[in-house]
Order: C-alpha cells, then sequence, then structure tokens
C-alpha cells in the first residue's frame, strides 16, 4: 500500500522503526520500548486487556503501546518470537500499514504512530505504538456493567458494515476490540494485527459470526437483558440495511 512522504523508516542495530514523521517527528527507537518509558515514569496501568498492552502518557501525548506476543499452543514454543521473512512481513509494519490506511479513509481506528521490528538470526520480536483513544469503554466493559441501549447496536452494526464494504477484514473481531465513546454513533476498532483487505467474500460472515461467539461467551452468567437476541438482531438489521456505501478500498492479498 502506497504511503506518503511524512513516513520514516529508521534503522538500528538489531532492527527497524517506521513511524509517520507528521505526528511524531522525534520519534527514536526507545518509544518502542517499554522499559524506555517505564524509566521516565510514563507508564500508566491498563485496567483489561493482555498484559502485553500499556498505557503511555509524556509530554502531552496519550499512547498506548504493544508487545506483540503469541497465543495458544505457540506461546509454549516462544512467547514473543516470529519466524523472519522480511521486514514488510514482520506482525508490526503490516498492521501499522494496514492502520496508517484505514485512518487516511476516515474509519474509525486508531492513529498508527511508529511500529518497529527486533531480529535475532532468524526470529524477530515486534512492537507497535498508536494514539490512545480518549473517554472510551470496550464494548465488553460495557456489558458487564449495565444493557447496552439498541441505539448503539445499531452504531456497532453500521460501522462494522462499513469496514467490510471497504474490504477491511479484521481477525479478532470480538467485544473487547470495539470501543465505544460517549455519543451513540462513537464506535472504534482496535487491535488489527492478521487484518487484510479482501475482494468480497465469505469472510464477511465469518467475521459477524465470531463477534456473536464472543458475545454469547462474554455474557453467559450475566442478566439476559445484558446482551438479548434483540441486540443481535439489530446489530444485523443496521448491518444489513441499504445505504450509501463508502468508496472502497483496494484489496490486497492476505501474505
Amino acid at each position: 500500500m502506497a504511503v506518503g512522504p511524512e513516513v520514516r523508516l529508521q534503522e538500528f542495530a538489531g532492527g527497524a522503526m517506521l513511524y509517520d514523521s507528521s505526528r511524531a517527528g522525534n520519534a527514536a527507537p526507545g518509544w518502542l520500548d517499554f522499559g524506555w518509558w517505564a524509566g521516565r515514569g510514563a507508564v500508566q496501568p491498563v485496567n483489561e486487556g493482555r498484559g502485553s498492552t500499556f498505557l503511555i502518557e509524556a509530554d502531552g501525548r496519550s499512547l498506548v503501546l504493544r508487545h506483540y506476543r503469541r497465543g495458544g499452543l505457540m506461546a509454549k514454543v516462544s512467547a514473543d518470537r516470529y519466524w523472519w521473512q522480511g521486514a514488510e512481513r514482520t506482525r508490526s509494519f503490516r498492521e501499522w500499514h494496514l492502520l496508517y490506511h484505514l485512518h487516511r479513509a476516515g474509519l474509525p481506528v486508531p492513529m498508527p504512530v511508529a511500529a518497529a521490528y527486533h531480529r535475532r538470526a532468524r526470529t524477530y520480536s515486534a512492537d507497535l505504538l498508536v494514539q490512545r483513544i480518549p473517554d472510551v469503554r470496550s464494548l465488553a466493559a460495557a456489558i458487564r456493567a449495565a444493557p447496552v441501549p439498541l441505539g448503539r447496536w445499531v452504531a456497532i452494526g453500521r460501522w462494522i458494515r462499513h469496514l467490510h464494504e471497504r474490504g477491511v477484514c479484521h481477525a479478532d473481531l470480538n467485544a473487547h476490540n470495539i470501543l465505544l465513546g460517549e455519543e451513540e454513533e462513537a464506535v472504534w476498532f482496535i487491535d488489527f494485527d492478521r487484518g487484510t483487505l479482501r475482494a468480497p467474500g465469505w469472510w464477511s460472515d465469518a467475521n459477524l459470526a465470531r463477534l456473536h461467539r464472543s458475545l454469547e461467551k462474554l455474557s453467559a452468567g450475566l442478566d439476559a437483558e445484558r446482551f438479548s437476541a434483540a441486540d443481535w438482531q439489530a446489530l444485523l438489521d443496521s448491518y444489513f440495511a441499504t445505504g450509501p456505501r463508502p468508496e472502497p478500498v483496494p484489496a490486497t492479498r492476505p501474505r
């Protein structure tokens, strides 16, 4: 995917950093290092999510730093090392490029700031830094706290449809990766690791099915009104409703 002249690549010993100079002209490799921020007292606790995600508050900036970690059985082999296949195929560079593209298209995703990889022999580790979205909570947290108004489900369905119409396949669309702001239409999507741009296909139905499974699992054991059949139907009705279609983003083959 093409990028503007503001996107810079800085190599350093053992790796490289990709960043947006218009957003972070003074970016340095330390920006992608938890220890570098912790030594400056800039790390804030995270209320939910994986332990590899950190909030950074420094010099008037509010950022989210994520260190990529494996899940499932592979985590027992290596917690955070991935097989090297070239810089542009690292998890951090691929997600950074996707977020850059989607943010410029006006979609509700975090603004990417920087990404880096550290290579060692045939493996690498990776980190991503994005602008923090203020005054939000996850859909999961909202459901745990109280019933979510139908208008919220309508907005979520509408925004998922806009993503799909632009060919955006979120690899892990679940209640934790959907953020809600104070306004009813304020919906954002995060964690696009392994996300791709695709031509129309059944993957969009699989995305919805994955979200539904996430919501059912989350709401199991909670009061029935926390997530009901009417909530899901409102989301689907909004998703399938007719309306203006945004200009599509050119699809790329998933790697």
